[in-house]
């Protein structure tokens, strides 16, 4: 075991590689601050590891160092990835790819680091002329018949962060083989090895003509137009938090028939800093408070947020008692199903070949709605590109008619593989109108289908533990919980265990039995008897490790939601207890 001074004597010898001329002067005097500084914890966060380019790509604090977001590891990770497509794609004569970029700070610095390594290495880049959606970067390798793609984000995280996400010819984020061969040849890159000098003739922008056709296809996805006729003055308050929503959604909900949308000033403002928000993260009611105060001057029928690279939706409607409420990811993804299923049944579309998807943390009462409407739901793992990946092996077999998550992304469409806020806010918009030619709001759509398919409470508890020791400290917590796993949970008897990474679900009984699953991840779930559900995950992208809870309840009328809901957080605090995540 490493001691913390010969931590930083390694440490020390790796920032000094980063004083060469190689290095920009920026960096260079970041670096020699960081040797300088008698607290050495900063150089050793900087400097103690490789920021890992993983099977989602890259994500990392902006900074001077081996574990941080910068032009050379943003570069080295470019160049691996263009040695590996060279090799897959030997016999293609000219090798393509799409880059795409958000709002934050450096974003559109790294996106053309990025375009000028690919070009310099012969493969032709199409890079958006500015900041535009996750999902339309998707969209583009699809339209474009391009061979990968980057995208330049870190989603929802901090205004400190940044990121690189790869996708594949599909239009997905890459995974297996590719994943693992990718990163192989990032591993072997040094930064000599990296060719930054671009190639003009190899890059082309792009823009309005991969704007258009995108939204057009986006419009295709209206269940009932009539109804957005009849509601074409539905109030809608929409915020896309300083980020890349500005440049797309607004045109959808027009293009939708929508035209009573009012967009929040303060926030339809590009700025990677965030100013107006704590965390520009829609699931944070915190984010929607400039939305919700101007959607209470104007009596608005619904509040939107995308996050700032618009692949999320955050939403708030008014209860029963006219008070703005928050809709949480779980019944964002209720709603989009209920009405897609629902809706598309009424109209005669719905097929027996159709299915939809939903991640193994998210709520069980979507398997109840699926089941009731004889449609197949298929469960996987967290992150869209295995959802991507389920209609990919099901293309010309059956139709993907919607699939989502608890974390508030949703994907309406199968010509993009990635989550999109584009698509899902003008559906969403949809909804609402549907609800309102009805008499109701989406809080009272809501309530219909708890009453319809039982209640269900979900909480998401995120323990955060930054640095090598915050890393050390979350393994060890997995591995308590594998050697110990809990016999109940909030009084609750446990079942059932499934551990993700063996692939193992052990019963009651003791008997066991295989999980049939693609791949490993390190994920644990329990399940109780009364259809409490416990999921357990450290975080990809984020130092933190993920706690999601659902626990259920029986929902006799409307107006019981109240009591049903106090019941389930006493429920979740009791499980918390259990946990010792006080």
């Amino acid at each position: 075991m490493e001691n913390n001074s010969e931590l930083i004597a390694r440490c020390e010898e790796r920032a000094k590689q980063w004083l060469s001329p190689s290095f920009d002067e920026q960096t260079r005097k970041e670096v020699q601050t960081m040797l300088d500084n008698d607290d050495k914890s900063e150089l050793i966060d900087s400097f103690y590891k490789n920021l890992e380019f993983g099977t989602g790509g890259l994500r990392g604090i902006m900074g001077a160092g081996t574990n941080r977001m910068n032009i050379y590891i943003v570069g080295m990770a470019t160049q691996g990835f263009a040695n590996y497509l060279k090799k897959n794609f030997a016999d293609r004569a000219q090798i393509s790819i799409v880059v795409c970029y958000d709002c934050r700070n450096n974003s559109d610095v790294f996106a053309q680091t990025v375009a000028n390594i690919f070009s310099a290495n012969g493969i032709k880049a199409y890079i958006f002329e500015d900041m535009r959606p996750t999902p339309e970067c998707s969209y583009a390798i699809r339209k474009l018949k391009c061979q990968a793609g980057v995208n330049v984000t870190a989603s929802h995280n901090p205004k400190e962060y940044n990121g690189y996400k790869a996708y594949w010819e599909d239009g997905a984020q890459v995974l297996a083989p590719h994943d693992a061969g990718i990163i192989e040849e990032v591993n072997k890159v040094k930064i000599e090895d990296v060719k930054f000098e671009g190639n003009k003739e190899l890059i082309q922008v792009i823009g309005e003509d991969i704007d258009r056709p995108y939204l057009e296809e986006i419009k295709t996805l209206s269940i009932d137009p009539e109804v957005i006729k009849r509601q074409h003055d539905l109030k809608i308050v929409y915020t896309p938090l300083h980020g890349t929503g500005m440049t797309m959604i607004p045109r959808s909900l027009k293009y939708w028939g929508f035209d009573n949308v009012h967009c929040v000033k303060e926030q339809m403002v590009k700025d990677g800093n965030f100013p107006t928000v704590v965390s520009p993260n829609p699931e944070n009611g915190e984010a929607l408070t400039l939305a919700i105060r101007d959607a209470k001057e104007l009596d608005a029928d619904i509040v939107m947020a995308s996050d700032p690279d618009a692949d999320r939706v955050g939403m708030a409607c008014k209860n029963d008692k006219g008070e703005w409420v928050l809709i949480n990811g779980n019944q964002t993804c209720l709603l989009f199903l209920y009405y897609i299923i629902t809706n598309r049944k009424n109209k005669g579309l719905l097929k027996p070949s159709d299915f939809i998807v939903k991640t193994i943390v998210t709520t069980e009462v979507i398997k109840k709605i699926a089941d009731k409407n004889h449609i197949e739901m298929r469960d996987c793992y967290t992150g869209f590109k295995w959802i991507a990946r389920e209609i990919r092996i099901s293309e010309g077999k059956q139709q993907y008619i919607g699939g989502g998550e608890e974390s508030y992304g949703f994907l309406a469409e199968d010509f993009v593989r990635d989550k999109d806020a584009v698509s899902a806010m003008s559906l969403l918009a949809e909804i609402c109108a549907y609800a309102k030619d009805q008499g109701k709001t989406l809080y009272d759509l809501l309530m219909d289908i708890y009453l319809e398919y039982g209640f269900s409470k979900e909480f998401t508890i995120n323990v955060v533990r930054p640095g090598k020791a915050g890393a050390d400290e979350i393994k060890q917590m997995m591995t308590n919980f594998r050697n110990n796993p809990p016999k109940e949970l909030g009084g609750s008897k446990v079942v059932l265990w499934k551990d993700y990474e063996t692939l193992e679900a052990t019963h009651e009984d003791g008997s066991k039995q295989k999980l049939d699953m693609p791949a490993t991840s390190n994920v644990l779930q329990w399940f109780c008897d009364d259809g409490t559900k416990v999921s357990v995950r450290p975080s990809g992208t984020e130092p933190k490790i993920k706690f999601y809870i659902e626990v259920k309840g029986k929902m006799n009328c409307a107006s019981c939601y109240t009591r049903c809901d106090k019941d389930g957080a006493d429920k979740i605090a009791a499980i918390k207890k259990s946990l010792d995540l006080n």
